[in-house]
């Protein structure tokens, strides 16, 4: 099944509602058993389960700024502002998890008397796990559907919960069975450890896409392949631009400099057609061609030669 860009931002805003939604009433429950119970790593996986709301109402905002035709400021139009929201993303998830270890971090310090929680925390904890099994399910679901890195980065989130929300449940089981209070503070600066883990994970991942970069070098074979089946010759200085799910393709080729400027178009539009249905996801194909044997200092993009040199590199430092 083929999506449109429209039916992608229904898919994303659906998504959105039923993560809001979900993690609404997820947050108020934890939050309010942690007070009552006397559980701060509760308290904690509550805080962080409100920060997902939050996380929600961005993709929200976004895919309505996704819908947005281009103009002269933005000529590629606004699909990047789904990696600009992921970014935002991973600033709200790490410092919720900064605030949640300097307060336990404190309390810790300061030693003072902590109770130990109620069984009802750890009814709340189970509840939550299997809540968010079932969130993640979901988004990951849409996600990997629409191919969207920011859902794909909130289900991301919803699986760090679950492991969040059984290391707080092993913490209260513990804490119950050793009449060991102290060790539910251990545990919620241990969720506030992978809360910041994750904050920083997602961080990184969109950086690459907001660089013009890709993961994925296969992406270029299958580009110097689809060009060399049409009868083109030396694909270089080959670019990629993502814009949300999208590919944006930008390359030379060489062929023959006695053509015509009609044969060279035609072979250019051969080239376009056939990196289209190669390689999937792509936007547009700009083509520049230029007479076999021309010869330029590259100042970006890359052929085939650069690949196989620096996958090669890569290799002999994993086998290291």
């Amino acid at each position: 099944m083929v999506i449109n860009q429209k039916q992608r931002n229904q898919f994303i805003k659906k998504a959105s509602w039923v993560g809001i939604i979900g993690n609404t009433i997820l947050a108020i429950a934890k939050i309010i058993v942690g007070f009552v119970s006397g559980s701060l790593a509760v308290i904690g996986d509550g805080i962080e389960t409100a920060t997902d709301i939050v996380t929600y109402l961005i993709t929200l905002v976004t895919a309505r700024i996704m819908n947005k035709p281009p103009n002269y400021k933005y000529p590629y139009g606004y699909n990047r502002a789904e990696a600009v929201a992921t970014k935002a993303l991973s600033f709200v998830i790490f410092f919720a998890g900064a605030q949640l270890f300097l307060s336990t971090l404190l309390r810790l310090i300061k030693n003072e008397p902590h109770q130990i929680p109620t069984f009802l925390a750890i009814y709340v904890t189970i509840f939550s796990i299997l809540s968010k099994a079932g969130l993640a399910y979901y988004q990951f679901r849409i996600g990997n559907k629409i191919q969207s890195k920011m859902i794909t980065a909130n289900a991301k989130n919803m699986r760090n919960d679950i492991l969040i929300s059984s290391s707080v449940l092993l913490g209260l089981i513990f804490t119950q069975i050793l009449d060991f209070p102290v060790l539910d503070l251990i545990t919620a600066m241990a969720v506030s450890t992978w809360i910041m883990k994750t904050g920083f994970g997602i961080f990184m991942e969109t950086s690459r896409e907001l660089m013009d970069g890709t993961d994925n070098p296969e992406l270029y074979y299958e580009i110097f392949d689809a060009v060399e089946e049409v009868g083109a010759i030396n694909p270089h200085r080959v670019r990629i631009r993502k814009h949300s799910n999208m590919y944006t393709i930008g390359l030379d080729v060489e062929m023959d400099g006695s053509l015509t400027i009609e044969e060279g178009h035609q072979m250019a539009k051969k080239v376009e057609k056939n990196i289209k249905e190669k390689v999937e996801n792509v936007y547009d194909v700009l083509v520049h061609v230029e007479p076999k044997g021309n010869v330029e200092k590259e100042k970006f993009g890359l052929s085939r030669g650069n690949i196989d040199d620096e996958c090669g590199k890569k290799k002999k430092r994993n086998a290291k």
